[in-house]
């Protein structure tokens, strides 16, 4: 069936009148005829009657024209529901997420992409930096946030944010009694450092800085996430360097100071995706990646 025929009816039927439905339609009185008796000889049922002052609809055609409104309905949701997806409003995004990010920019950026896309079904998924690369590869998540990113050929790795690092400590350590504390304290006391898998990794990061400054830290735990190395500090098992999104876990017992003499102890947060994808539900969540970008740095500078 001819989907004009559908338009062409509906249009005969809501007029009850040939000339106007023509008009309505910038079609001739005959074509319109013809496309009518073309619908009612394939159907085999009479739609409308003729009557000296138009048309009239059949028992019949009162029922088909109902379902004809309802096939045009569907028709334009269909339309509509497709441009959607093409403009990335219209779908779903798998994302792998690790870490600290969940407690300060993911969030944000979740819902700088839910305020323009609330139609999108946004499915996090906790997975290491290596599950990510290989779901990402395997098509099972579109975009990925970790810290310190691996090179690969066939990804991309987008800087969001540098954070700075704080020192985590139990409210009763002598360090808590600092406004800020000198990054070379850490020499003098065991650490606890997270996580365990995916290197290079944040704990590899902080030895880093510590070599930097000349010294390799004690080590008195080594745990798989910030969470149970947070909450090793609270218990005395030692201090911990932690980055800044961690300060929103206010643990009671737990303090957060700043490191006054180093300016380098920073540590990225950044996003991975595939080169090759350019669906536009990707693109319109890099977009709100962007715009948290942009603001965290509008922030930075004020």
């Amino acid at each position: 069936m001819d989907l004009r025929h559908l338009k062409y009816f509906i249009a005969a039927a809501e007029e009850l009148n040939i000339g106007r439905a023509s008009q309505r339609l910038y079609i001739s009185q005959p074509h319109l005829t013809r496309q009518i008796q073309q619908l009612e000889e394939e159907l085999n049922i009479q739609l409308l009657l003729r009557t000296p002052k138009g048309v009239e609809l059949t028992p019949a055609g009162k029922i088909f024209l109902d379902e004809a409104r309802n096939i045009r309905s569907l028709m334009e949701q269909g339309i509509e529901r497709t441009k959607r997806a093409s403009q990335g409003k219209l779908g779903r995004l798998d994302i792998g997420i690790l870490g600290t990010g969940i407690l300060h920019a993911i969030p944000q950026i979740l819902r700088h992409f839910r305020d323009t896309h609330p139609d999108v079904k946004v499915v996090l998924h906790t997975m290491s930096k290596a599950d990510q690369i290989e779901a990402l590869r395997q098509k099972r998540i579109s975009i990925g946030f970790h810290r310190m990113p691996l090179l690969n050929v066939d990804i991309d790795n987008l800087l969001i944010i540098n954070e700075r690092l704080y020192l985590a400590v139990n409210e009763d350590h002598i360090l808590s009694r600092q406004e800020s504390v000198s990054f070379m304290e850490l020499a003098n006391y065991p650490i606890v450092l997270f996580p365990t898998e995916a290197r290079p990794n944040f704990a590899d990061r902080v030895i880093e800085l510590c070599r930097n400054k000349g010294f390799v830290p004690e080590i008195s735990q080594l745990v798989g996430d910030a969470f149970t190395g947070i909450a090793l500090v609270v218990g005395g098992f030692g201090i911990s360097v932690v980055p800044e999104s961690t300060r929103t876990l206010n643990l009671p017992g737990l303090v957060y100071r700043p490191f006054h003499d180093c300016n380098s102890a920073t540590v990225d947060f950044s996003c991975i995706y595939q080169k090759s994808e350019h669906s536009a539900i990707l693109e319109a969540f890099l977009a709100a990646i962007h715009t948290f970008k942009q603001q965290h740095e509008a922030q930075v500078i004020v």
